[in-house]
């Protein structure tokens, strides 16, 4: 069974050919963890390292070679200001090594992000950690699962237990006082950190409630956990007026949001 070049009904062989994909971005990060890399920092100050790039090739060649006619928008590139001029209703979002903070300190935490956004919401998406080699995939219309260790299994969100949220929050962006006043007056049993897209993973598999992010983010760093979210029942809706997230924006910033999963 083939992927679609069209993508105008999603399968489930375009989410195992993004899933393979991820996966040999991941192989490639894994080459260079393993030695001594270098780290630059970018324009914004923000780093990044030979696996970025590396990787960032290979999911652009990939999915050229995939879906010739879809645009991508992918981090690096835009860092060095390669922005479509237009992305249209249909795009990619691509962030190569999510985490670069997570995969410097090697705590295992970093992953590979790829969704595909269709009319600003993203419909399919896959988030690999290579260092824990767990993959985390999801689109509308199929539901979402979790690989690990050869084996998968459908994911969905939780009811929120009797004891109270278990809250997942960033471990390398933390605002303790903002995440505070946000949570005041929530029954909260458990606060999590965790690096990078592992935040919308670990609500989508039931391993948490609720994750604010109240700082910035840049839209290819969450589009892909978001697909999962959404798959596996869950929702991500903005902090101001909770209406929906959405992609496409001017900029690809996103405002502050709320992931969560039965509410």
């Amino acid at each position: 069974m083939n992927p679609t070049q069209s993508l105008e009904a999603l399968s489930s062989a375009d989410l195992d050919a993004i899933a393979r994909l991820t996966r040999e971005a991941g192989a490639l990060i894994m080459e260079v963890y393993a030695t001594d890399f270098a780290v630059r920092g970018k324009d914004d100050a923000s780093p990044v390292t030979e696996a970025d790039e590396k990787a960032e090739a290979l999911l652009l060649k990939g999915l050229a070679a995939l879906y010739p006619d879809i645009p991508v928008v992918a981090e690096e590139a835009v860092a060095a200001g390669g922005v479509p001029e237009s992305v249209g209703d249909q795009f990619w979002l691509v962030d190569p090594l999510d985490g670069t903070k997570e995969f410097i300190s090697r705590n295992g935490e970093f992953t590979v992000n790829v969704a595909l956004v269709r009319d600003g919401q993203p419909v399919l998406g896959v988030v690999y950690t290579p260092a824990l080699d767990r993959l985390f995939a999801g689109a509308q219309g199929l539901g979402a699962y979790v690989e690990q260790d050869g084996e998968r299994r459908a994911i969905q969100v939780r009811a929120v237990p009797e004891a109270g949220l278990t809250v997942v929050g960033s471990r390398s962006h933390g605002d303790a006082q903002a995440m505070e006043a946000f949570l005041n007056g929530r029954k909260v049993a458990e606060f999590r950190s965790a690096g990078s897209s592992l935040k919308l993973c670990l609500v989508a598999a039931g391993e948490a409630d609720l994750y604010p992010r109240l700082g910035r983010t840049m839209e290819w760093d969450i589009a892909a956990g978001h697909a999962v979210l959404a798959a596996a029942g869950g929702t991500v809706r903005r902090v101001d007026n909770g209406a929906p997230l959405t992609y496409g924006k001017p900029g690809f910033d996103n405002p502050h949001f709320v992931a969560a999963g039965k509410q």
